[in-house]
């Protein structure tokens, strides 16, 4: 006849233990270890698929990335086809990046939150030191926050991209990489410049919509202002009728008479709507063209001597 042993009990109790242990709770932290690696790799596979521009697509908006479709875009008018498509999947990539580091980040808390639960861990005091590490973390590296903060900002906003012509503040050129963190500006000498987006208190973008090509035409107070202003706006119609900035100007420029005066100079303003990035072309032509325009019509410059445009005449021996 069976005897009752109470080794047999606890014999029996320290396997369905030692079974827990060993075989159910790591098949449960594998089982979410596998959908945490599946479902980081979906998300990741449709980011990619919306941060990604067609194949063979045009400058339409169908060749648009769709992550970019329903955001804002001012890329400058007449801007090659190259730098617009370098504009777009700079951004894209950019936005792209944002939106998989937020997901790995989200997924690996979670699963180690998981984890930690099924060895029986409580999460509770974890998920309250995490705020406060985050907080502390923020007011510590506040600079770092700002500058992310600022870059994803831009970039959804589109206030600048590749290409463009912009004024920082400090650094003013051409931008030539543009991230979440840093934007480089190539200025006129060559210089490239690392610009924190978080320092960007304001940006001046000469790339988007028109610009306005500014001429002030200094003369002597003896000249017939009259006569100046006639052959200025006469001399511009003419270079724009040849043809000689037909892709550029926009509208037919307008002399908008005097715009200063001082005690030796009466400065005339003409202006003309141009493409983004054309008005110092223009105004360097056609600043030219009227000196020339101005000394053939005797048009006296602002100089004490009162001597008009042109070569000073030559003194006899």
């Amino acid at each position: 006849m069976y005897s009752f042993d109470p080794n047999d009990v606890l014999a029996l109790s320290l396997s369905d233990t030692g079974r827990d242990w060993l075989i159910q709770r790591p098949l449960q932290v594998l089982g979410y270890a596998l959908l945490a690696v599946v479902l980081r790799y979906v998300l990741h596979r449709m980011i990619d698929r919306f941060t990604s521009r067609s194949p063979g697509a045009g400058r339409s908006a169908a060749g648009k990335p769709p992550l970019l479709r329903p955001l804002r875009e001012r890329a400058p008018a007449g801007v090659t086809t190259t730098i617009l498509n370098e504009r777009r999947n700079q951004r894209a990539r950019t936005i792209g990046s944002v939106l998989k580091s937020a997901v790995s980040v989200g997924i690996l808390v979670w699963f180690v939150l998981c984890a930690l639960s099924i060895v029986g861990v409580n999460v509770a005091p974890f998920i309250a030191s995490a705020g406060i590490v985050g907080v502390a973390l923020g007011f510590g590296a506040q600079n770092l926050v700002r500058d992310f903060l600022s870059g994803i900002f831009m970039l959804l906003e589109d206030q600048y991209g590749v290409g463009d012509i912009v004024d920082l503040g400090e650094a003013s050129g051409t931008v030539e990489t543009v991230g979440l963190r840093v934007t480089t500006v190539r200025d006129i000498s060559g210089t490239l410049w690392y610009v924190r987006n978080g320092e960007v208190l304001r940006v001046g973008n000469m790339s988007q919509g028109h610009a306005v090509a500014v001429l002030d035409l200094p003369v002597s107070h003896s000249a017939d202002i009259d006569v100046a202003c006639e052959v200025a706006e006469r001399t511009a119609r003419e270079s724009i009728e040849r043809g000689e900035f037909q892709e550029d100007i926009l509208e037919a420029p307008q002399m908008l008479g005097v715009d200063a005066v001082t005690s030796d100079t009466v400065t005339l303003r003409l202006t003309i709507k141009v493409r983004p990035g054309r008005q110092w072309a223009v105004q360097r032509q056609l600043h030219r063209q009227i000196l020339d325009a101005f000394d053939e019509s005797g048009i006296a410059a602002p100089y004490p001597n009162g001597r008009p445009f042109g070569p000073a005449p030559s003194m006899s021996t």
